[in-house]
């Protein structure tokens, strides 16, 4: 199952690139779904209900059941306020008897509210309940790329706190915990927190995997422009800290090069200008590809079909594979150079990383990573975590971290 995960900069028309992509992909024997936090039925020029019959994979934060568009095609609205109160309706009724004895009145479904942050969460639960449907391609319309990289890292975060504040092992002396707190007088922790802990470990997982799967792909949405430009330029370097692969820049609104129109013309050079920078940062055949301005909002089947018709008569031969690596895309990997100078190197691609903005820190076997405002907490290879840190050093959009192994540590060679 492949899965085409949109974002891009605000107001870029992400939606509608979202909603046009995943037109392009269905048809007959086909089932491609769209998932959207915004109404998609204006710009698919259909009616986006929740009424048809639910389909496998369903969750409650999914408006209904999805919606058929097209011959192929389903779409759903992603409802945060509707999966925050089925989660906590849920983890409240599992509560129940510590509430009953805390004389604690429950909330009604009709009290409950989402909080700030429930949207981020429903996307991620709305994809990995798609997951486990039967289509054959799953279009996520995501938030703009800031928010973006931060919910997409977010599994790989929230799991790595679960660990700590409630560490697995410790689930062994859940037997134990009731003669342990007659001993300490202190009440052990309830089997309750240490089973949801789990739980939601293992829905995290879920959506990490999803996420670090080849099979999904990253598509970035911009108007091009020198405001655009700077935006991607600092978004570009959390991208890569966070592993998250772009398969495709789709260069949205671009205007005619030729134009009698001074006022137009100027435009479509300003444009012309950042899509040349573009092609040289956003290296490989395929993956600064362009979407032509209609002169009104994209609406209906028949717009969309000729977005992409359009996108794809300017470069008929570069079409990226979303499951083929691309060019550029550097893997994360360990040099042994022992034999030259004593240290290991591992090096980690930043394209568009500048040094000023670089921070590093080890802290027992982990690396501590800080690229501007992106952070992130990397676990060391096993090899490295017999090492010392020695240096680093930034060069041609690649961190370069120099190792050098602990004798007391290291094994011995003869």
């Amino acid at each position: 199952m492949r899965k085409v995960l949109v974002t891009g900069l605000g107001g870029a028309g992400r939606t509608t690139v979202a909603a046009a992509t995943a037109l392009a992909e269905a048809g007959p024997g086909r089932r491609v779904l769209l998932l959207s936090a915004a109404d998609p039925g204006d710009i698919l020029g259909a009616p986006v209900t929740g009424e048809d019959a639910p389909v496998t994979g369903r969750d409650a934060s999914v408006t209904g059941g999805p919606d058929r568009i097209a011959e192929g095609l389903w779409a759903a609205r992603v409802d945060a306020g509707a999966g925050f109160r089925a989660e906590f309706l849920a983890l409240q009724e599992r509560a129940a008897a510590g509430l009953d004895l805390l004389g604690t009145a429950r909330l009604t479904e009709e009290e409950l509210t989402e909080l700030p942050g429930s949207d981020q969460f429903a996307l991620l639960r709305a994809l990995a309940a798609a997951g486990n449907g039967d289509w054959d391609l799953i279009v996520l319309d995501l938030p703009p790329v800031r928010e973006t990289i931060a919910l997409l890292a977010l599994p790989e975060q929230l799991r790595r706190y679960l660990r700590r504040l409630l560490p697995p092992e410790r689930q062994a002396a859940r037997a134990l915990r009731p003669v342990l707190a007659q001993l300490a007088g202190v009440p052990m922790p309830a089997r309750m927190l240490y089973e949801t802990a789990s739980r939601w470990d293992a829905e995290l997982a879920a959506v990490e995997t999803l996420i670090a799967s080849p099979d999904t792909v990253l598509h970035l949405v911009a108007e091009p422009g020198p405001a655009a430009a700077r935006a991607l330029a600092a978004a570009r370097p959390g991208l890569a800290l966070h592993g998250l692969r772009v398969t495709a820049l789709i260069a949205n609104r671009v205007l005619p090069r030729h134009s009698a129109d001074t006022w137009l013309a100027a435009l479509a050079a300003q444009q012309e200008k950042t899509l040349q920078e573009w092609q040289g940062e956003w290296t490989g055949p395929g993956r600064v590809r362009e979407i032509p301005h209609l002169g009104r909002d994209p609406r209906g089947p028949d717009d969309l079909a000729a977005l992409l018709a359009a996108r794809d008569q300017d470069h008929p031969d570069q079409v990226p594979d979303p499951g083929a690596e691309q060019p550029g895309d550097t893997p994360r990997r360990v040099e042994d150079r022992r034999a030259e100078d004593g240290t290991l190197v591992w090096t980690l691609p930043l394209p568009g990383a500048e040094k000023k903005d670089l921070g590093l820190v080890r802290r027992g076997d982990e690396l501590l990573l800080r690229v501007g405002p992106f952070r992130r907490i990397v676990p060391l290879p096993s090899a490295l975590r017999r090492c010392t840190v020695s240096g680093a050093a930034l060069a041609d959009g690649e961190l370069r971290v120099r190792f050098t192994p602990d004798p007391g540590l290291w094994p011995r060679t003869p």
